[in-house]
């Protein structure tokens, strides 16, 4: 008995899950963290970051989707408050500012619901969320050539290669309507 709760307590624990709230299925991920990386040194720099999110509802793990959503945030940092912004540009769309890193991650993802209208109570289905923080646009990578000083020359020859992405997944699964928490 007590080799299996040892057993259990170091599986890892699912960090994305799911609650109906009436024809929607709603998620959170308090684990998950993506303002991080190169998206989270751009922010400290002055710059708004794009994320992408889709959610996906499939009722088998590599099977066909079921219902797909997609949103597009935009985070910016304001670097004398040291707090969030966050503007949900599509669909509907709508914004929330001066909050910390983690305010701003479950902002995005407690806003994120697919429909279950299609789904049996009993029947077992699986859900994934992908995020993505989208590359810096030309201009930001690009120096302006029209006046080249010592400083932009030092900007330009010190800039480190930006090849870190700040991408991910999260599932979980199988899940079932009639054993989820209601809202």
């Amino acid at each position: 008995m007590l080799l299996i709760v040892a057993l259990a307590s170091t599986l890892p624990a699912q960090s994305l899950t799911a609650r109906i709230d009436g024809d929607q299925l709603r998620i959170s991920a308090p684990r998950l963290h993506f303002l991080i990386g190169e998206a989270l040194e751009r922010l400290h720099n002055g710059a708004t970051v794009n994320y992408d999110f889709e959610l996906t509802l499939r009722s088998e793990k590599a099977g066909t989707p079921i219902a797909v959503v997609k949103q597009r945030f935009a985070i910016s940092y304001d670097l004398w408050e040291e707090k969030f912004a966050v503007t949900k540009l599509e669909p509907s769309p709508r914004s929330v500012s001066h909050v910390s890193a983690a305010s701003a991650e479950a902002w995005c993802i407690d806003g994120l619901a697919v429909s279950a209208a299609g789904l049996a109570a009993a029947q077992p289905f699986w859900i994934r969320l992908d995020f993505r923080a989208n590359a810096p646009s030309a201009g930001e990578n690009e120096a302006d050539n029209s006046s080249f000083t010592l400083s932009s020359l030092i900007d330009i020859f010190s800039r480190r290669n930006r090849g870190e992405h700040v991408n991910g997944f999260e599932e979980a699964g199988p899940l079932r309507l009639d054993r989820l928490k209601k809202r």
